[in-house]
């Protein structure tokens, strides 16, 4: 079946077997292999793309669900220059790195956020992370790349 999209704020139309996920017409299709397959059940978070403004596991979206809708992965968030951007810097100064597999996830879910308010609470910072699960870091340096990087772009605008 043939779905049409935006991706990474590029026009996009591809044929795919109609039950496929989104998460497998990304990695398997597309070779966007940036969202990870985690649980498959949506309790991880390793895949989190931004379909429509809202945070989704794309692991329970069928991809024919992605049809007119703008999807951002996390090879769609970096800098002008096609390096980090802020929040990705904010990351590696934070120390919110470690295995990569819930970074891309988390990275997604900080975005999706901050595109809400640059106003978050921390509070509201770990709400927005609750669906992304993370073994290595402890989420207080995510917290804080996410929160310090809200400042900044409240200062820069």
């Amino acid at each position: 079946m043939l779905i049409e999209f935006t991706l990474n704020y590029q026009p996009i139309a591809i044929e795919a077997p109609p039950d496929v996920t989104l998460l497998h017409l990304l990695r398997d299709h597309l070779n966007l292999t940036g969202a990870k397959e985690g649980c498959s059940v949506g309790e991880c978070g390793a895949c989190s793309v931004i379909m429509d403004g809202r945070l989704v596991n794309s692991c329970l979206v069928l991809a024919p669900q992605a049809h007119g809708s703008e999807i951002i992965t996390i090879e769609g968030i970096h800098a002008p220059d096609g390096g980090p951007n802020d929040l990705q810097e904010n990351f590696i100064t934070y120390g919110a790195v470690q295995c990569g597999i819930c970074i891309p996830g988390m990275v997604v879910a900080g975005e999706a956020l901050l595109m809400r308010t640059l106003t978050p609470t921390r509070t509201e910072i770990r709400t927005a992370l609750a669906g992304n699960l993370c073994r290595c870091t402890g989420y207080q340096q995510i917290v804080d790349a996410i929160e310090a990087t809200a400042v900044q772009r409240r200062q820069a605008s």
